[in-house]
């Protein structure tokens, strides 16, 4: 087998740098497949090539390629997209092919690859193939490794796989502005041996954020922190699909994080395993039994468990990463009478309710009138009312009677008798509680800084 220096010497001298394409070479490009849907698209298996088994990307598809002289070809297209967040909400990204984040790139450990990316964006791009192991001049950071792709442009990439495991790729130009704006997608590589690391079912999405005001279509990307849009592939629950498997099925789970703050992903029901990471797989002596994995700012993080029917909830354990449309300025109303000032503001605003005096979960289930374009921050219904839920969540559905290779929603878990939660009915004793403490003039009164004004 190659090792790396072998590798990085011979490659420096037989690859070609990535370079603009002349129109005449632009006519001998392969096509640039593009997708504007947002529900999950089946991947099919490879036409050509070494065998492996494709991954299904989470309200996403996969980028398909053509072989020439034994070279995979793929042609990404840089571009304005229109991306569906959930019902209700359309949002004015940046994307690949299409969509954001754009399609999954899938090879095989050892294949040539060779991609060529043109750029519709209104300025310079480039391509940054996070995690892969390649020659220094493919690394697409630009100015440092390669010059920028200009407007109009196709710029084209070429490189050997050297191990299998979870990658991204994104720009390394106005990285601030482009990935804000949703300029990201998947790299799975799969080993040579399709029988290494194989599962039965295979998931990958990549978590992204957003900060787009009530109204609005367009991010603000100039946000650090405070984003009200917390999305798995550019979508927020209800709109995400759910992970669907049949009882005792291995399935693996991957996601990399491009976010600006870290993700501890929670998932319910049967224990898993994290496998592999961007740095590759973890080897069988190192894993652990979990049910929660925190992804930090630009790692990815790929987990496997054994199926266990029912519906399990899965979804980063930030609560406000589990709802739509923050706002961050909002104060807590919980034990606070709104009392006569209510009934006088309705006699003003006839439709003014009041919300939050006894918690949010209302929210959930009012039909509240919405700016345009706006999702409610708690939305989604399950068979049991409203779930409460936003953002960063979904369901794996596991069922008994699931075919392979088929991922439909199966609809609400039946539960077998005697396993449902509900009401007790009979008798209880009378409870004793302690009085709730009461403020008084000694009790301290902590009021939060809202601007840098005074000494």
């Amino acid at each position: 087998m190659t090792n790396r220096r072998t590798f990085f010497k011979s490659a420096g001298a037989t690859m070609l740098g990535a370079a603009a394409v002349s129109r005449a070479g632009a006519a001998l490009l392969p096509e640039a497949a593009t997708q504007s849907s947002a529900a999950m698209q089946l991947p099919p298996l490879p036409p050509n090539g070494r065998p492996y088994q494709p991954i299904v990307t989470l309200n996403g598809w996969s980028l398909p390629w053509r072989m020439k002289n034994n070279v995979k070809e793929f042609h990404l297209v840089a571009e304005p997209v229109v991306r569906e967040i959930a019902p209700g909400m359309k949002a004015n990204l940046w994307g690949y092919n299409g969509q954001s984040p754009g399609p999954t790139i899938e090879a095989v450990e050892g294949d040539r690859i060779r991609i060529f990316v043109t750029n519709k964006l209104p300025e310079v791009t480039s391509v940054h193939w996070h995690g892969i192991l390649l020659p220094s001049g493919m690394d697409g950071v630009t100015g440092l490794s390669q010059p920028p792709i200009a407007i109009g442009k196709t710029f084209m990439y070429e490189f050997v796989l050297q191990r299998s495991g979870t990658f991204m790729y994104h720009p390394h130009a106005d990285e601030m502005t482009q990935m804000a704006m949703g300029l990201m997608g998947l790299f799975i590589v799969h080993p040579k041996d399709p029988r290494q690391f194989k599962v039965d079912r295979d998931f990958g999405f990549i978590l992204n954020a957003y900060d787009i005001e009530p109204g609005s279509a367009t991010p603000k990307v100039n946000t650090m922190l405070d984003f009200n849009l917390w999305t798995w592939n550019s979508r927020a629950f209800p709109g995400i699909d759910p992970f669907v498997a049949r009882t005792g099925e291995r399935v693996r789970i991957r996601f990399g994080n491009l976010t600006m703050t870290n993700h501890p992903i929670h998932m319910h029901g049967p224990h898993f395993e994290v496998t592999g990471t961007d740095g590759g797989w973890v080897p069988k002596s190192a894993r652990w039994p979990e049910v929660t994995t925190d992804i930090a700012v630009g790692q990815m993080r790929a987990f496997e468990f054994d199926a266990l029917a029912g519906d399990w909830a899965i979804h980063c354990h930030k609560s406000h990463h589990t709802m739509n449309a923050m706002g961050h300025s909002v104060p807590t109303m919980i034990g606070v009478d709104h009392g006569d000032v209510a009934k006088k503001l309705s006699k003003l605003v006839p439709d003014y309710m009041v919300m939050g005096d006894k918690g949010m979960h209302d929210m959930a289930e009012m039909e509240m009138p919405l700016p345009d374009n706006t999702l409610p921050m708690m939305t989604g219904t399950g068979p049991f009312g409203p779930v409460g839920m936003g953002g960063m969540f979904s369901v794996v559905k596991v069922r008994d009677e699931i075919k392979r290779g088929d991922f439909k929603d199966p609809g609400p878990y039946k539960h077998p008798t005697g396993t449902l939660a509900s009401e007790y009915t009979a008798d209880m004793p009378e409870t004793v509680r302690a009085p709730a403490p009461k403020a008084d003039a000694n009790t301290l009164k902590v009021r939060k800084p809202t601007g840098h004004e005074g000494p």
